[in-house]
């Protein structure tokens, strides 16, 4: 990902890096839900190969964070205690986005692998 590239992950760990104040929008406390690539390779691969599957499947992780928990995470993992910019929340930010992936699991017999919650675990 590119360090202007507009993404909050992305965002957070360049803010992080320079000491910069972490930009939240409204209190942060819109989820999100975070899937490693190889998982979702693996799911898309699953559904490529099934037959006859002509319905939607959502693919990601139902696990939910806070904006304002993956904010948290970054500067633990960085070394870093910033402060929080709050903005105004943008109209269009999503207050949740959670996929429903029971139809994966059920079709394709796929599940994302948890590997984010385990590795903020061990930590």
């Amino acid at each position: 990902m590119l360090e202007d590239d507009g993404r909050v992950v992305s965002n957070f760990i360049v803010q992080a890096l320079r000491g910069e104040p972490l930009t939240l929008y409204g209190e942060g406390q819109q989820t999100r839900s975070f899937c490693y690539v190889d998982d979702l390779l693996e799911g898309l691969i699953r559904l490529m190969n099934t037959e006859d599957q002509h319905e939607p499947v959502n693919l990601g992780n139902p696990g939910e964070f806070t904006i304002k928990q993956l904010a948290e995470e970054v500067m633990d993992i960085v070394g870093t205690k910033c402060e929080f910019r709050y903005m105004p929340l943008p109209q269009d930010d999503p207050k949740q986005r959670k996929p429903d992936i029971s139809r994966a699991q059920s079709l394709l017999g796929w599940n994302q692998q948890s590997r984010c919650e385990k590795a903020c675990r061990k930590r």
